[in-house]
């Protein structure tokens, strides 16, 4: 599934998808989904998973400052606080939004 179009709206990323399905998730979600090794580390051949110290997220750390397309593959979010290495690619970024959904209507 490959997305027709990516629009922030507000405090939340919008995306048609080209099925003509929709998915919404907040900017903060986002931001915490991000798949980098230094969010959420990488793994070693032997499947050990390696990270820094977690990072301190601040209000800026939720304020998308720009998006970049990679390929046709993918989304990289740059933030205000200066993290941009994390790149949703589209199976990733639908993933995370259903389940977004699902924790939001949780939470209704």
């Amino acid at each position: 599934m490959r997305p027709k179009d990516i629009q922030q709206i507000g405090r939340e990323l919008a995306i048609k998808w080209d099925d003509d399905s929709e998915s919404f998730i907040t900017l903060e979600k986002l931001r915490e989904w991000c798949p980098c090794a230094s969010c959420k580390g990488e793994m070693d051949i032997m499947g050990k998973v390696h990270k820094g110290p977690d990072i301190q997220l601040t209000p800026q750390s939720f304020e998308l400052v720009a998006m970049s397309t990679i390929g046709g593959y993918a989304i990289k979010p740059t933030w205000a606080d200066g993290h941009s290495t994390g790149m949703f690619a589209w199976d990733y970024l639908k993933r995370v939004c259903d389940i977004a959904a699902k924790e939001d209507a949780k939470e209704s």
